[in-house]
């Protein structure tokens, strides 16, 4: 079966009759599932629970769909006898369907493999399929995903955000429309399932980058060492431009271990002066010292941090994407001047350091996406002294590194989640001066009314209320998105009713229970 599975790399490659198994049922799923239907493979989908619309369109495409615990191996995906697994990236190393293909020597993709081997249904006017660019990193990948594909499309490509970021590869592979370039957000599960890859034709990116590390998803990895190895597939194959962060000493290792097409270049950014094949920042000016022919003695100018501030763009973390962004457009040809056009109109997507309300000198920030300790340092370093609004699920990462290097400048900390107590024992560990307010509502549309009291009563004139939890929002909220929303409404809430300029008594830190 090997043979057969290593001659499918293409769209018109003989994929009738194949059984293919499609582990679980969300957008990606059904992607993988509507896909192989269409080559003509017989497919089998294997979920613990299916959305009713997509249950109803299996039949239609001709797919069947077995539901039901996964706790052990199916007897009826033992009795399909699979020629190749397709897991949805949700499906830990560790499940036991995943570990029962593995051992039982069934091939094992993931559905960023099923889309490159049939990325030629659709070409460009040459022949060839469009030119790809994944992005990772633990955080900021959506934020530079976007600003690539914005700037690829403003120099005149056709070009689509795909991936990880909502939109799943094989639809945007199989849209009729064609494209120059996808840009691709991989998260580090479905870097995970990339890096099985041994057929001979792996996925082999025009440009690649990892845009920073720092410990996530540890319960799904197991370890540290896992999720960084995870990481590091982003590189592999590369064949133009390996771009990573110059402040990040792990992510210029993963491009130093690289096994990459001969030729392709490691081009670095920061926020400092830039060296020849680095992008980065001089005097306030973002300058590409890596795509000219002089670059040992000139720079290509593509913005200046007082234009990024106009566009909400100005914050460190943010400058930091935006120089990565750039080096991957560079990389296809796009001209400064289209980038520099591009961010003028780009704006964030919600709950990324969105500012809600600005009542009285006080600014309330919305940075609900930042969903682990290394996204809420970058928030934190945005807005130092602020009253830190933090908590949740913290996916078995520990948050003291976080407290004792930015926590202890906070104004004061609100702490929210099922694990509070690991954040309050981080403060009176590591930050013992700063008040901590703990909010014991249970009940969702509670939170973050309460939160928002606290915040009132703490906060002056000239402060900043800074949502940035540093953990997920599954125990009190549907998506980190309902958590912004929520915090944003309990802001307009309050102020709506007249309550400005009050602070609330027991604004102290023994009020509720910390």
């Amino acid at each position: 079966m090997t043979s057969r599975l290593d001659a499918l790399t293409s769209w018109n490659a003989d994929w009738k009759g194949l059984r293919a198994a499609v582990l679980g049922l969300s957008v990606t799923g059904f992607s993988v599932a509507d896909t192989l239907a269409e080559l003509g493979a017989d497919v089998l989908v294997v979920t613990e629970k299916a959305d009713e619309e997509y249950e109803r369109l299996l039949p239609v495409i001709g797919a069947r769909l077995w539901t039901g615990p996964l706790d052990t191996v199916p007897g009826e995906l033992a009795d399909f006898a699979p020629d190749v697994v397709i897991a949805s990236p949700g499906f830990a190393p560790g499940h036991p369907v995943i570990s029962w293909v593995q051992e039982s020597g069934i091939a094992l993709w993931g559905d960023v493999e099923l889309a490159w081997r049939v990325r030629d249904k659709v070409v460009r006017a040459d022949g060839t399929p469009a030119d790809w660019i994944l992005i990772t990193g633990t955080n900021g990948k959506t934020t530079t995903t976007r600003l690539t594909a914005t700037m690829l499309v403003e120099g005149g490509l056709r070009a689509a955000p795909v991936g990880n970021i909502g939109t799943p590869v094989l639809d945007a592979v199989r849209d009729p429309a064609g494209f120059d370039a996808l840009v691709v957000e991989l998260s580090s599960h479905q870097l995970w399932y990339l890096g099985l890859q041994s057929g001979p034709d792996p996925v082999s990116p025009h440009a690649s980058a990892c845009l920073n590390l720092a410990d996530d998803h540890l319960e799904w990895h197991g370890s540290a060492d896992a999720y960084r190895d995870a990481k590091a597939h982003v590189y592999d194959h590369t064949r133009v431009a390996c771009v990573y962060n110059k402040a990040d000493e792990a992510t210029m290792r993963m491009v130093e271990d690289a096994e990459v097409v001969e030729g392709a270049r490691a081009i670095g950014f920061d926020l400092g002066v830039p060296g020849p094949s680095d992008l980065g920042v001089i005097e306030g000016i973002l300058v590409d010292r890596a795509f000219l022919e002089d670059r040992r003695t000139s720079a290509l100018e593509l913005t200046t941090v007082q234009e990024l501030a106009q566009a909400g763009l100005a914050a460190p973390h943010i400058v930091a994407n935006v120089l990565a962004a750039s080096a991957l457009a560079r990389s296809l040809e796009v001209p400064p001047a289209a980038i520099r056009d591009a961010l003028r109109g780009f704006r964030l997507d919600p709950h990324r350091i969105e500012v809600v309300a600005v009542v009285e000198g006080v600014t309330w920030v919305d940075d609900s996406k930042a969903t682990n300790p290394h996204a809420a340092a970058s928030s934190l370093a945005a807005y130092p002294g602020a009253v830190w609004v933090v908590g949740g699920l913290l996916k078995g990462v520990d948050i003291s590194e976080l407290v004792a290097g930015r926590g202890t400048a906070a104004k004061a900390a609100i702490v929210i989640g099922a694990e509070r107590d690991a954040v309050i024992t981080a403060f009176s560990r590591h930050a013992p001066g700063v008040p901590v307010f703990e909010v014991e509502a249970d009940e969702t549309e509670q939170v973050m009314t309460r939160v928002v009291e606290l915040a009132a009563g703490i906060a002056r004139d000239g402060d900043v209320v800074l949502l940035a939890p540093a953990a997920a929002s599954f125990d009190q909220f549907s998506s980190y998105a309902d958590r912004g929303r929520k915090f944003a409404a309990a802001v307009r809430e309050r102020f709506a009713r007249g309550a400005h300029g009050e602070h609330d008594d027991d604004a102290d830190p023994t009020a509720d229970g910390a």
